[in-house]
């Protein structure tokens, strides 16, 4: 999961951006979010517009956790995937590095197969970058929104 104190730059959320936009081509889908087990959005990319995203990225992270308690109960640490057929849609879930979740809706215009195929690259993209986020929030001042700010940007601030 995202580490609630992870600061998450603008370049980190560029780089996210980029594999999901990726993604949404490379896999023929519709869309495709990123959201932490919170449910909290992160991304997006593809037909967005007429979507529901907050309620998509709750009702996911809710699925994720629902999910993680059947797991438990047979005795696995938790299901990485999930995957939903309905008749013109279809969702697959991947739970990516145990920290954010990757939602790719498709329709007939795809298969299965090259979204799993698709969607195990993007997943490793961003571990990658989750994992640097996790490494910058550790290091002193890394964690903080306020880091980068200066006593002489807050001098400036309170002398114009």
């Amino acid at each position: 999961m995202v580490n609630p104190h992870t600061v998450m730059y603008e370049a980190e959320l560029n780089r996210i951006q980029t594999s999901v936009s990726a993604l949404v081509q490379a896999a023929n889908a519709k869309c495709v979010f990123v959201v932490d087990k919170n449910g909290q959005f992160i991304a997006s990319s593809g037909e967005v517009e007429n979507m529901d995203a907050t309620s998509l990225a709750s009702l996911t992270a809710g699925n994720i956790a629902a999910t993680g308690g059947m797991a438990k109960l047979l005795r696995e640490n938790e299901f990485t995937t999930q995957f939903h057929e309905g008749k013109n849609a279809h969702i697959y879930i991947q739970l990516v590095g145990n920290r954010v979740i990757l939602v790719v809706i498709f329709d007939a215009k795809s298969s299965l197969g090259l979204v799993r195929l698709r969607v195990r690259k993007t997943s490793d993209e961003l571990v990658e970058i989750f994992e640097q986020m996790a490494k910058k929030s550790a290091e002193p001042g890394g964690g903080s929104a306020f880091a980068e700010i200066t006593d002489e940007d807050i001098d400036n601030l309170f002398n114009d």
